[in-house]
């Protein structure tokens, strides 16, 4: 199994096959050239985590064998950064665990997941250097809904505190845009786009770390299971959606996250396809910076579980600059 000083050594990979990228192996490496054939990327089979093709791609036997032999996932996505399909290593056959998971029917996971959530986004407010009376207002309300989650409470009552805790979080998270609300995956403007890329690119990878340990994706703690989504994925990333939120606060103060870089088709934002790198680049950067938190997160998560859930619950922690 996958260990932490091993996986400080992977790298994800991204091809836009739009732009002409080409991927194939020589030998035990990995190679991506570019249109014109020219060498952009080159390391061995054994260091990559993941790759992800933004794109229509035709794959041959010999690619998916490489995966299974060197343990990497195959992600694809559309160019709106769907995915469709993530092909290649995962371990199967963890009855233990699973069997774990399937017994489990309480609803103090899920609480202290969001618990989690709501204090990182709490954290995340205080990293904004200059706070004004609405920003303060902000965090206190945030940490009076946190104090509110250490009682005993229903799955609703806690959906009730997490919807509350949102309505304060993204006026004042965004307060440096022209903000309409959070409304996930109808992109409505061209933030929430932005935050549907980050959040999808963070699900990609929390995704296949929790394959790694050969956890059911599709059965969760807090997020109810409805047929074919991956509910544990949407509840393990709950406390990280800060890092994404954050990361573009910052983006669009700094001009690399702007309106002009979107078009709109039928009241849908997207973003131009030529523009996809750069943002792959700054919001896979933020993730990037918490690699290794991830996977010891996830990792500590896969032992609570283990140990039948001894002690206490998994915390993730945010250390924004």
């Amino acid at each position: 199994m996958l260990n932490a000083n091993d996986f400080k050594k992977k790298q994800i990979l991204f091809l836009f096959t739009n732009r002409g990228d080409k991927i194939s192996f020589s030998n035990d490496n990995t190679v991506i050239k570019d249109s014109s054939g020219k060498i952009k990327f080159q390391a061995t089979c054994y260091r990559i985590f993941m790759i992800c093709v933004v794109g229509n791609v035709s794959i041959t036997s010999g690619v998916i064998q490489r995966s299974k032999k060197f343990g990497f996932s195959i992600c694809l996505m559309s160019t709106t950064f769907k995915v469709y399909e993530i092909i290649g290593a995962r371990m199967e056959g963890n009855t233990l665990l699973r069997k774990h998971q399937y017994e489990y029917q309480d609803n103090y996971i899920g609480q202290k997941i969001e618990q989690n959530k709501i204090s990182n986004q709490m954290n995340a407010l205080r990293c904004i250097r200059s706070k004004s009376e609405y920003l303060k207002e902000g965090i206190e309300l945030l940490d009076n809904i946190t104090a509110k989650l250490n009682e005993d409470m229903s799955y609703l009552e806690v959906m009730g505190l997490e919807g509350n805790a949102a309505k304060v979080y993204f006026p004042r998270m965004f307060d440096n845009v022209k903000w309409s609300g959070r409304k996930p995956r109808i992109k409505s403007d061209y933030i929430n786009v932005t935050l549907d890329i980050g959040y999808t690119m963070l699900f990609n990878m929390v995704d296949a770390i929790l394959q790694v340990y050969g956890f059911d994706t599709y059965y969760g703690v807090f997020h109810r299971c409805f047929y074919m989504r991956k509910s544990l994925v949407c509840d393990i990333m709950e406390p990280m959606r800060p890092i994404i939120d954050y990361e573009i606060r910052k983006a669009a103060n700094l001009g690399q996250c702007k309106i002009d870089d979107f078009e709109q088709f039928d009241q849908r934002w997207v973003l131009k396809y030529k523009k996809n790198p750069d943002y792959i680049q700054f919001l896979m950067n933020s993730i990037l910076e918490y690699k290794d938190d991830i996977f010891l997160y996830i990792q500590k998560y896969y032992r609570f579980f283990m140990k039948d859930r001894a002690g206490a619950v998994p915390v993730f922690e945010i250390h924004m600059k």
